[in-house]
């Protein structure tokens, strides 16, 4: 093989160390089907995944738990693994002969996913929850049943319906225990009144991660003994409190990851407690199918979840823009999204409303064991707060914070738009100095490995415009480049400029001007830059976009530079991309 199979961490497999290594990690993303090159339509980039992922340059990561990947990437089949693997087969069987009264059609796709089952037993490197979802689409088209578990999670939630309504149930939330502080403030005491209510939600909604159907009602909760354990604020909920501290922290954006239905009507008074607070809510369910958790879907098929989610904004598009996603979130304080899956938590495969609901909002609340071992039993950082709660098979409660990583600057809304804001104002001024205002759209980062280069390109011909032309105010995006900031966040800025209504002239880099940048600097042109202008970056495109919408309304302005037509050969803008975006085949 040329290097040692046997890694101690995560962390030591790195991207560009070694070529059989880095055909190994190829391998394992194309027999997991993620590879984006690969499969672009049903996969996230890199930039995507690192809307949620704090990844180090080469760091390579796998939607799986670590001890998982490590056993993945080893020779052979070891215990664990194959242990894995058998849940999984056990699964799907039971979900087969229990769904699918057809015998002989049920034996032809269970004898086709043994195929499937052997394959990956031969050549163990699909993950667990990967092979599921394999098997799961092969009962799924060959039985035409698209959801078996639609009338399991309706009873599910009928039955936790039952239980919010109930006395018990209102017993057990506000249930009042004076401490005894007699000269304890009256907001002081309001706010520890709210973090219990909101501690003691939290902690009633992991009650139902072990619950059957049939143990799902009021008995079961009065069983608990959950009295016992939330009579006070307990010390391992003090980062949960310290986020939601709207004094101190302001208002959140929290992303909300339920784990199953019925516990899904817990989670929604959760919810309404933290709305309650005046923090904004985006909660995230399943695309489809997967079992006992809750889809996107269910409300049309449950009259339960109707008055349930009274007051949220369902929103069904699954790839949001910034602009268009921070607007609803502004609009609706309680937003309901898909996470465009129909398996366990996998960036790869989320869907980018998703990936930009995660990078907009402050924290992640995510329930669930399973989540556990993909959130916290993983070394890899992550670009948001997490807080992950549940109950372990013996009723234990659990909550890990996990903060994001410290390197990870998050660019607020506000932040950008003031930047947005102190650019427009220097327009606003030139305009009223008689000068005439010239937007300049060049490559920034669409030349893999040239963004640098790109910027002293654009650099260098805007200094040369300025030399040339009289009384102009010439806009260069490359002088605004901050590090740190991603295409989307820079997108959303200079969106926000181009829209002001002050712009004259909006001129489109052309490879003349190119080839004029680097006659300027005192080079020829390298073959990488031959032949390129602004029609070859995907955030250009989407400028002209723009540039085309606000010609409609300011028929005046003029737009120099590549024909329209020459833009849109390409794909949509990319999520959160600096590199290119291939051309279409059809172009």
């Amino acid at each position: 093989m040329g290097f040692n199979r046997n890694f101690q961490s995560v962390l030591d497999i790195k991207y560009g160390d070694d070529a059989s290594l880095d055909a190994l990690l190829l391998h394992f993303m194309t027999e997991n089907h993620l590879e984006y090159t690969i499969d672009p339509d049903k996969n996230g980039s890199m930039e995507q995944l690192k809307f949620m992922m704090a990844l180090e340059e080469g760091e390579f990561y796998a939607p799986c738990s670590d001890w998982m990947f490590l056993m993945l990437l080893k020779e052979g089949l070891p215990r664990l693994l194959l242990d894995e693997y058998i849940i999984q087969w056990k699964t799907f069987i039971g979900l087969s002969r229990n769904f699918c009264t057809d015998r002989q059609l049920s034996s032809r796709f269970i004898q086709l996913a043994r195929h499937k089952f052997r394959m990956a037993l031969a050549s163990p490197i699909v993950i667990p929850s990967r092979l599921m979802k394999r098997l799961v689409t092969i009962f799924m088209t060959q039985s035409g049943i698209d959801d078996p578990y639609r009338n399991i999670r309706k009873a599910l939630n009928r039955r936790a319906t039952r239980i919010v309504q109930s006395d018990v149930f209102d017993e057990v939330v506000n249930s009042y225990v004076d401490n005894g502080d007699k000269g304890e403030r009256i907001d002081v005491k309001r706010y520890n009144l709210d973090m219990l209510e909101i501690e003691r939600l939290m902690r009633i909604s992991t009650l139902s991660d072990n619950w059957t159907p049939e143990s799902f009602n009021e008995s079961a909760l009065k069983d608990s003994r959950i009295t016992q354990e939330i009579k006070g604020i307990s010390e391992k909920f003090k980062p949960v409190y310290n986020a939601l501290d709207i004094e101190r922290e302001g208002v959140k954006r929290i992303l909300y990851i339920p784990n199953r239905a019925g516990g899904l009507i817990f989670d929604l008074q959760v919810i309404k407690s933290l709305l309650r607070l005046g923090h904004r809510v985006v909660m995230a369910l399943k695309e489809g199918f997967y079992f006992e958790q809750p889809t996107f879907w269910d409300r049309d098929h449950d009259p339960i979840l109707g008055p349930a989610f009274n007051g949220a904004k369902f929103v069904s598009e699954d790839r949001l823009s910034k602009n268009q996603l921070l607007d609803i979130m502004a609009k609706h304080a309680f937003v309901v999204i898909s996470d465009g899956t129909r398996e366990k938590f996998n960036p790869y495969r989320c869907s980018v409303t998703f990936a930009r609901a995660w990078k907009e909002c402050d924290l992640v609340l995510a329930r669930g064991a399973d989540l556990y071992n993909r959130l916290i039993q993983c070394s890899h950082n992550y670009t948001r707060d997490i807080v992950n709660f549940f109950r372990d098979e013996g009723g234990s409660f659990h909550l890990y914070y996990r903060p994001k990583a410290e390197w990870v600057r998050k660019f607020s809304e506000r932040y950008i738009n003031e930047k947005a804001e102190e650019i427009i104002t220097e327009m606003r001024r030139a305009r009223r100095e008689g000068k005439t205002v010239m937007f300049y759209s060049g490559i920034i980062g669409s030349v893999p490995g040239q963004t640098k280069a790109a910027i002293e390109v654009m650099t260098t011909f805007v200094a040369h415009l300025r030399e040339q032309l009289d009384d102009v105010y010439v806009i260069n995006p490359g002088e605004h480049f901050e590090e740190g900031m991603d295409a989307d966040d820079l997108m959303f800025m200079w969106e926000k400029v181009q829209r002001s209504g002050y712009i004259n002239v909006w001129r489109f880099q052309t490879h003349f001007d190119i080839e004029k940048s680097f006659e300027l600097m005192g080079r020829k042109v390298p073959p990488v830059w031959t032949g390129k202008d602004s029609t070859y970056s995907t955030g250009c495109t989407k400028e002209m976009h723009i540039a085309l919408d606000v010609l409609k309304t300011s028929p005046e302005l003029q737009i120099i530079g590549p024909s329209a037509e020459k833009f849109f050969r390409r794909r949509e803008y990319g999520v959160g991309k600096f590199c290119d975006v291939a051309i279409d085949s059809c172009g």
